[in-house]
């Protein structure tokens, strides 16, 4: 189940150009839950993101201070600093710790889009994003839809 801006819980949307358009336009991507284990699917993801010239910002708390592919981790989105702006906030967490991901994107009032990976779907803090102007995507993979639309 897919959903992307203004899908609801009974029915899904995922409309291709929007899509296109998110992927076309992020240059800055934060990285929710990014792992320093190259085994992890974040790390892969964020390292494929890297290699095709996009700006990664690491986000964990647990790796805070440290560096992860080349970039400073940061412990949450509102740790990253002002002057770096945000496209896409995307989301390697489980569903139930999304919330306060989402209202830490919110308050950065920077990011234009809110990306949860494949397995990650939480319909009351998508709605929430939705509330505040945000485009959301729910279980997809960031990296393999950058890949299909960039061959």
């Amino acid at each position: 189940m897919t959903s992307l801006d203004g899908g609801g819980q009974q029915r899904y949307v995922l409309d291709g150009s929007t899509v296109d358009r998110v992927i076309d336009d992020m240059r800055t991507v934060a990285v929710v839950g990014l792992s320093n284990k190259v085994w992890r699917p974040s790390y892969g993801v964020a390292q494929y993101l890297r290699d095709a010239g996009i700006r990664i910002v690491p986000v964990n708390p647990v790796l805070a201070g440290q560096t992860v592919l080349g970039e400073l981790v940061h412990a949450s989105l509102l740790d990253i600093p002002r002057e770096v702006r945000l496209d896409v906030v995307d989301i390697f967490r489980r569903s139930e710790l999304v919330p306060p991901i989402v209202d830490d994107a919110i308050a950065r009032a920077d990011a234009r889009t809110i990306w949860m990976q494949e397995g990650v779907v939480h319909h009351d803090a998508a709605a929430r994003a939705r509330s505040a102007g945000l485009l959301v995507v729910m279980d997809l993979c960031l990296a393999v839809e950058h890949r299909v639309r960039n061959r």
